[in-house]
């Protein structure tokens, strides 16, 4: 069978399971499957919500791809963003699979590898734009697109069944500050042949219009740096290095030194700086130690945490944190970054306090400090008229941005029966005539914490929050092993409940209806500790709650002599 000139097999199917990415911002992986042959695109990380207590990060539910190991061909990557390669080494420790990227993509996951011990072990393959690749009975195409971060790539997928597309996340940026414009020719002719199916990014499917070009950020960092006397902070996301070179050609221009604050920020432009994607003139970075050795007006510092994180170089200034810098009053701190969904209240903090430090904060709302990475509408449809895509699937976004990107497929002509708005784990099916959802694998999402991977769960998680809102009660008696008689105690101990210096008398009642439960339990012979466990904190929380209104966690602890 012939489909847009490209000979395609009538029997053959093609599975696309989203493990990630899909109704959620991040942790974005998606599985291709034909026959005996796996790809998986992507392998990213999420970052925690506020109802995730001490989560460190979020990674895709990868069970399906151990059990499916012997199908896979290797890892394909779009871009170098931590929503796209933080997953890897969490991947590598279970899968020795080959990872195949752009030159940039492959230099920052090379130093994830070295953290984690797995460089020498993984084998790294290194692809351009505009090449073919095979793997297995699948040919895969690297196409040159435009984002936020330098060698970013779509990608096709020439399978026996037709040719699928992904966008990658992409912009149309006619003016891009390093290589050329997305490669719209090539995404033409693919669509001339006969595109199958095209998964395109959602993420700003709501702006209408087009994404402003990179460059212009620049003219607003000229703006701000020409005539300014004060230290400059520029807090952005590390892996932008259009971002960062812009900052460094306008503190060029204005004879500043240039210093960098965050460990993913060093590590990013020193990749940068040796593959040749950042260009810095001689003698202008400096050490974060050497910056009181200059004036106010010779200084600029680019940092992380444009998105508010607790740990990060930016917010340990603002909330006098930082080992090695103090934000004082009149410095000018720009913020270079929107906020990812759900990060505003974090920023927001973040801000505040920076004001409160006499700083003058510019950020979003106020200035054009900022373009985004990804696509609006005009852009989104063009994509969609230049592939002329038979089937549609709308990714990367929550579920309201991929319902609005469906309908705008329609709007250019896409039938609604040919669009499906899957979900995470959701197997859909292509043939060269037809797609549909059929059936379901593991999925969801595994939490990191710490050195733990996935052992920290739901209920963990609901203890925590327990913790955290109406804090613990702490019962302690010693007990006869013989006659179950109370040989000490109970004693009452509390943290995060009550101030217990100001609260003495409800400890002390505290104590009397915990002594009263265990006399009751020896009196009706009880013997297994369950039973007392269960008799203290049904006693205790009925009389914390009547006296309270509050319903904290209460732990016995009970000692047999």
């Amino acid at each position: 069978m012939k489909y847009g000139g490209l000979i395609v097999s009538k029997n053959q199917k093609v599975k696309i399971i989203p493990l990630g990415g899909l109704n959620e911002i991040g942790k974005n992986l998606t599985v291709f499957e034909c026959g005996k042959d796996l790809i998986v695109l992507d392998c990213g990380i999420a970052f925690p919500d506020e109802d995730m207590p001490g989560i460190d990060m979020v990674i895709p539910d990868m069970t399906y791809l151990e059990k499916n190991a012997s199908k896979i061909r290797g890892v394909v990557l779009t871009h170098g963003h931590e929503d796209h390669i933080g997953g890897i080494p969490f991947l590598l420790k279970k899968l020795n699979v080959p990872i195949y990227g752009t030159r940039l993509t492959l230099g920052l996951v090379e130093v994830k590898l070295k953290e984690h011990n797995l460089l020498s072990k993984t084998k790294l393959v290194r692809v351009t734009a505009g090449e073919t690749i095979k793997l297995g009975d699948i040919k895969v195409e690297f196409i040159h697109n435009n984002h936020s971060i330098a060698d970013s790539v779509a990608v096709a997928f020439h399978t026996p069944v037709g040719i699928i597309v992904h966008s990658g996340d992409f912009k149309l940026d006619s003016t891009p500050i390093e290589g050329s414009m997305m490669d719209i020719a090539r995404l033409g002719e693919l669509g001339n042949r006969g595109v199958l199916a095209l998964l395109s990014d959602s993420t700003n499917v709501e702006r209408p219009g087009y994404t402003m070009s990179e460059s212009t950020v620049g003219e607003t960092f000229d703006e701000l740096f020409r005539g300014c006397d004060r230290r400059i902070f520029v807090a952005t996301f590390a892996s932008n290095v259009h971002r960062v070179q812009q900052i460094i050609n306008a503190a060029y221009r204005y004879g500043r030194k240039v210093a960098f604050s965050g460990r993913s920020m060093e590590n990013v432009v020193e990749v940068a700086m040796q593959l040749g994607y950042m260009t810095v003139p001689e003698n202008v970075i400096i050490s974060i130690d050497d910056i009181k050795k200059y004036k106010a007006n010779q200084v600029v510092i680019i940092t992380t945490g444009s998105q508010g994180e607790a740990m990060s170089a930016l917010s340990r200034m603002a909330y006098s944190d930082h080992k090695k810098v103090e934000i004082s009053k009149g410095d000018l701190v720009i913020v270079s970054a929107s906020p990812i969904p759900g990060n505003e209240k974090a920023i927001s903090n973040v801000i505040n306090e920076l004001f409160k430090k006499g700083a003058e904060v510019v950020y979003k709302s106020l200035e054009n400090i900022h373009v985004s990475g990804h696509a609006c509408q005009e852009e989104l449809k063009l994509m969609l008229t230049l592939t002329k895509p038979k089937f549609f699937i709308p990714v990367h976004g929550e579920f309201r941005h991929l319902k609005l990107h469906a309908s705008l497929a329609e709007s250019v002509g896409i039938n609604h029966k040919n669009i499906i708005v899957g979900d995470i784990g959701k197997v859909i099916e292509l043939t060269s005539g037809s797609i549909k959802i059929n059936g379901s694998v593991p999925s969801g999402a595994v939490l990191i914490d710490g050195l733990g991977i996935g052992d920290v769960g739901n209920i963990v998680l609901r203890d925590r929050k327990h913790l955290a809102q109406d804090g613990i009660i702490i019962v302690v008696v010693t007990i006869d092993k013989k006659d179950k008689s109370i040989l000490s105690g109970p004693d009452v101990l509390s943290r995060g409940f009550v101030y217990v210096r100001e609260s003495e008398d409800l400890m002390e009642e505290s104590k009397a209806i915990a002594l009263q439960a265990l006399h009751k339990c020896v009196d009706s012979g009880a013997t297994d500790w369950n039973s007392f466990k269960g008799a203290l904190k049904s006693a205790l929380g009925d009389f914390v709650y009547a006296k309270t209104k509050r319903k904290p966690m209460i732990l016995p602890v009970i000692m047999e002599v």
